[in-house]
């Protein structure tokens, strides 16, 4: 059986909804992809010294919060590609703002606490990598990615830390991964969502000591950012906001990077 045929038998038994809005027929319908392809750089209300420039697919407001959340914590994994494409649109943007030929790109996912790993049974960030890396290939982008950090020791639940509690609490938590080796690719941090910057600013610190010494500084990609001013009136399952293009799933997102 074809795998057209196999997803609309998965479509009977399981139909799909849009993880954004709950619209049905969807992984993720136009309007929500159109959310994450908004590509813009992500700024920290209150910027942690050291923060690495980086770029966001989107906004996590609206509906691009619930997706994220059904891919990270709610199981579905198969949001992956979607997702992977945002992220791979805002590696394409940050990466453009480096002068010169494209140089090597290399995609270190920030790596997740045991705990994490253990709840969830995956590591989430490194699929969203993966699904990156092939839409990145695919535009002619010489990327992989690597696992280049480690995690260890244990950290408090971030959820009511300020921004200074939060990388107090994350200090020393990143390491070089065992053999780590950059060589002299172009370095950039992913992640799932930026919120203070905190983790970002600590991975990156570490990073760094592994970069091609006079080369370009570590960058960062996620797929949304918190913004500096939440939305007011808006639930994270409203209707969509007024204005911007209707987008086409994953084949949009990338053609539009593509194209830009």
């Amino acid at each position: 059986m074809g795998g057209s045929a196999w997803s609309a038998l998965a479509d009977l038994v399981l139909p799909r909804t849009c993880a954004g809005c709950g619209l049905p027929g969807h992984l993720l319908c136009r309007r929500c992809a159109a959310l994450l392809a908004r590509p813009h750089l992500a700024t920290p209300r209150r910027f942690p010294e050291g923060f690495p420039p980086t770029v966001a697919a989107g906004t996590y407001d609206g509906p691009v919060r619930p997706a994220v959340l059904a891919f990270k914590e709610r199981g579905r994994a198969e949001l992956a590609r979607p997702l992977g494409t945002a992220l791979a649109l805002a590696v394409a943007a940050v990466v453009s703002a480096v002068p010169g030929p494209p140089a090597e790109v290399l995609l270190v996912p920030v790596p997740s606490s045991a705990a994490a790993l253990r709840t969830r049974g995956r590591d989430h960030v490194r699929e969203l990598a993966a699904h990156a890396v092939g839409e990145l290939r695919a535009a002619g982008l010489p990327a992989s990615q690597r696992r280049l950090l480690r995690r260890h020791g244990r950290v408090r639940d971030s959820a009511e830390l300020s921004a200074g509690q939060r990388r107090a609490n994350l200090a020393g938590t990143f390491a070089p991964a065992a053999g780590a080796d950059a060589g002299e690719a172009l370095l950039v941090l992913v992640d799932d969502v930026v919120t203070s910057g905190a983790t970002l600013t600590e991975a990156a610190s570490v990073l760094a000591a592994l970069a091609h010494p006079g080369g370009p500084p570590v960058l960062g990609a996620v797929v949304a950012a918190t913004p500096r001013t939440p939305s007011r009136g808006r639930s994270a399952g409203s209707p969509h906001p007024s204005g911007g293009p209707p987008g086409d799933g994953a084949d949009r997102l990338s053609g539009r990077w593509r194209r830009d």
